[in-house]
């Protein structure tokens, strides 16, 4: 089946590209979903998964909104306001959904559903409750399943937004939309999507595109289109084979020079999110030593930690891995 959405000359000037953490959140947690997972993602939902069963999460508010395929309850993915918006910002969103949107989004789930789920009656009898659970427990599963990772994510969804501005700049936003994907094509002011579950359309839309990119769309394109916000259309972000490749550690000992070789190892073993009892493990060092080069590396800016179940997670931040990468390489 193919799908078309027409555009105005003001449509194509009013396209525009966004990071959305709300996309990463529902499309990485549609991943985890399917045992088989991507081959692209295997060992994030390795690691990822046991926390989301853990927490309880294979079996809340997300599992119920969240199919492991076909629609997706618009109201989950609310237009961002500028290109890189906060979580907070898109929760806050969806806080303030129309009652008349959410059970409008549910109906529609529960056309598709083989079974009624309890959970969603609820948030269809009282949506402006209901969505505050919601939303909380989907920042408990951020803070497991994507902010240890945020900064590795976010990089390559910025380069992506990057270099398709350069090409907008040197080639025009035709020649990017028709790049954007195999399953999507630009043709004399149309652009043209097969295979597509959901349609984009012009009802009542407002003018323009929101072109958002994914790191666990892939390798699909997905869309939304709600009046009067302008349609969305999430796509797989250029450089995913990369995204999970162990990041450049070779400049190490420069780094140790300065900061001490037991700082610099924990550094290094931050390539995969860990926690203070993994990195004492991985590293020989004592939990009381970790833990104290620890909170000393957090309050320099160079690890993150982050809240999973009695856990804490931490990883590096991008400082830290400019830190690790030799002066003069690429970082992919």
């Amino acid at each position: 089946m193919e799908y078309s959405l027409t555009f105005s000359a003001s449509d194509l000037a009013q396209t525009r590209f966004a990071v959305s953490p709300m996309w990463e959140v529902v499309t990485s947690f549609r991943l985890l979903r399917d045992e088989t997972g991507s081959p692209l993602h295997r060992d994030w939902a390795a690691q990822v998964r046991p926390r989301l069963v853990r927490a309880g999460l294979d079996r809340g508010w997300l599992a119920a909104l969240i199919p492991g395929g076909g629609y997706l309850a618009d109201f989950l993915n609310p237009t961002p306001a500028g290109p890189f918006p906060e979580l907070s910002a898109e929760l806050e969103a969806i806080r303030r959904s129309t009652p008349q949107q959410v059970r409008s989004d549910l109906d529609e789930l529960a056309r598709k559903s083989r079974r009624p789920s309890p959970r969603l009656r609820l948030l269809h009898e009282d949506p402006g409750a209901v969505l505050v659970k919601v939303t909380e427990e989907i920042e408990t599963y951020w803070e497991f399943a994507l902010a240890p990772y945020w900064s590795r994510v976010r990089r390559l969804l910025e380069a992506d937004v990057f270099h398709r501005a350069r090409q907008v700049a040197e080639h025009g936003a035709a020649h990017v939309l028709n790049e954007l994907h195999d399953s999507v094509s630009w043709d004399e002011g149309t652009l043209r999507m097969v295979r597509r579950q959901c349609a984009l359309h012009r009802d009542e839309a407002a003018a323009g595109l929101l072109l958002v990119p994914s790191a666990f769309a892939w390798p699909r394109v997905l869309t939304r289109s709600v009046a009067p916000e302008p349609p969305q259309l999430a796509y797989p972000a250029r450089g995913i084979g990369t995204l999970w490749e162990p990041r450049a550690t070779k400049a190490s000992d420069a780094v140790a020079a300065v900061l001490g070789r037991s700082r610099t190892l924990l550094l290094a073993e931050l390539d995969t999110p860990a926690s203070t009892t993994q990195l004492a493990r991985s590293s020989g060092l004592s939990a009381a030593a970790v833990s104290q080069h620890l909170i000393a590396l957090r309050n320099a800016g160079l690890v993150t930690g982050h809240r999973a179940g009695r856990s804490v997670l931490y990883a590096r931040t991008a400082i830290a891995d400019a830190l690790l990468t030799p002066v003069g390489a690429g970082t992919g």
